[in-house]
């Protein structure tokens, strides 16, 4: 499992530059600063995540655990829920003129899951010398 994390982390990296991109240089033409402000949030939340998901997937193969594990889902649960909403809300107010609605609610979850990763990673990395190799 830590490849298939260090491959999605890879992956969501390389599609949060690509969104970056988009906004940058396509979505400023139709966005209001604000709402464009909002999306380069979901970008930004998405690479940190991503980058934290490529570290849980090296760290799974060395403290192979539930907790890290678990760390890796929370990251990608987040980045669906957070930066996906924020995408989603940026988008609807934009072209639709789709106030928050109940995509608004989706963002704090994805917070919660992205500080609950943080912790698992943290929880999941022995802090006591295992091996003569630590």
């Amino acid at each position: 499992m830590h490849r298939g994390y260090i491959k999605l982390g890879a992956f969501l990296s390389a599609l949060s530059v690509l969104m970056g991109a988009f906004a940058a240089h396509l979505l400023k033409k139709y966005l209001a600063p604000d709402v464009l402000g909002t999306f380069q949030t979901g970008v930004q939340y998405q690479f940190f995540h991503s980058i934290a998901l490529l570290i849980a997937g090296i760290l799974l193969k060395r403290y192979p655990n539930p907790l890290v594990m678990w760390a890796g889902r929370l990251f990608v649960l987040g980045i669906i829920f957070f930066s996906g909403s924020l995408y989603l809300l940026a988008l609807l107010e934009s072209f639709r003129g789709v106030g928050l609605g109940a995509f608004g609610l989706l963002t704090p979850i994805g917070g919660v899951f992205f500080v609950a990763g943080w912790i698992s990673l943290m929880m999941g990395v022995p802090s006591e010398k295992l091996t003569g190799n630590d």
